[in-house]
């Protein structure tokens, strides 16, 4: 048949939700299911034929709401299945992952980026992903870690960037970028160097832009010399510039908050932290932090104690390793 069920263990107590294939629209009363339903949308607006209904069964174990991605790990996994269900051999995971983001931006009304994505789906153990976001090429950067851990600190504070200032933000910089090109011929603010930026920034015509595009271009830096660190196997370097990214995320971006500012300051005072600094869209979420081996417990008592001092409620702590992107699981 047509029909479309869907369950999640995770929000049981709404039980199964119907579509169907011929009413794929977003509604706020599908809740999560708006994510998978945008994939099937995604793939039959690309031309690939669903000709048929799915019962759909998820759990996860992201934390929803926490700025961990948990809406493109659900999209690149529908994604993924939806090509292993109708045989689409021809779709690689770059594809899936492009689709993915189509349906979050057209489907579900949010105007990110690929980042989340493209990381679900091609996620290499041990590595991060340098990505040029214009054309796609990437490459991978091994993070090792052998005396020391990832940690991701749960705010507790909830965001939904589909009704958050991240859309804002978005438009901002792209403001910016149209008064720099009056001048300039650049397709995008990350082709410009500090030094080129800060020659050039008098053409923003507002300073709030000005912010918002010094953010951008200087991130785009850190993120090169990140990578040229980890390369390097030099962790300390790179922990230095995920602090100097907080602050810039803090400062000029702003899409940091009180609650969040207090985990990271907390961390960059506890002895053995190597690096924190907030991750995710912003708003609220979580922190990630590089921690010495022999400081990870005294990292999650001591941040933990202040924490629930200043705001009344527990933070929650993850020890993380980085692991594989999306892939079939035959049993």
């Amino acid at each position: 048949d047509r029909r479309l069920r869907f369950f999640s263990e995770n929000f049981s107590r709404l039980g199964v939700i119907e579509s169907d294939l011929e009413d794929l629209a977003c509604r706020v009363e599908a809740g999560w299911t708006n994510y998978p339903k945008g994939v099937i949308w995604a793939f039959r607006e690309r031309g690939y034929e669903i000709t048929q209904g799915l019962d759909v069964f998820v759990y996860g174990d992201v934390p929803s709401g926490a700025g961990l991605s948990s809406s493109a790990s659900l999209e690149v996994a529908a994604a993924l299945a939806l090509r292993e269900l109708f045989e689409l051999k021809e779709l690689a995971m770059t594809d899936l992952a492009v689709i993915s983001l189509y349906s979050e931006n057209h489907f579900n009304g949010l105007n990110c980026g690929i980042m989340d994505q493209f990381t679900v789906a091609v996620g290499k153990k041990d590595n991060a992903i340098f990505l040029d976001t214009n054309t796609l090429q990437y490459e991978y950067a091994p993070i090792l870690l052998e005396d020391s851990k990832i940690i991701i600190t749960n705010s507790k504070v909830k965001h939904s960037l589909v009704t958050s200032e991240y859309n804002v933000r978005r438009q901002e910089c792209a403001d910016a970028l149209s008064d720099l090109q009056k001048e300039l011929s650049i397709s995008s603010l990350g082709e410009l160097t500090p030094e080129e930026f800060e020659e050039a920034k008098h053409l923003i015509r507002d300073e709030v832009r000005v912010k918002r595009a010094k953010h951008a271009v200087y991130e785009n830096q850190r993120t090169i010399a990140a990578v040229k660190a980890l390369k390097e196997g030099d962790i300390t370097k790179f922990g230095e510039l995920m602090n100097q990214s907080h602050v810039s995320l803090r400062d000029d971006y702003e899409v940091s908050c009180k609650e969040i500012d207090l985990l990271v300051d907390l961390s960059w005072n506890t002895p053995g932290v190597i690096g924190s600094r907030i991750t995710g869209g912003g708003f609220g979420g979580c922190t990630v932090s590089i921690v010495k081996n022999e400081a990870v417990d005294n990292f999650i008592k001591n941040v933990g104690e202040a924490y629930k001092e200043k705001f009344g409620y527990e933070a929650e702590f993850y020890v993380v390793d980085i692991g594989v992107g999306a892939s079939r699981l035959d049993v």
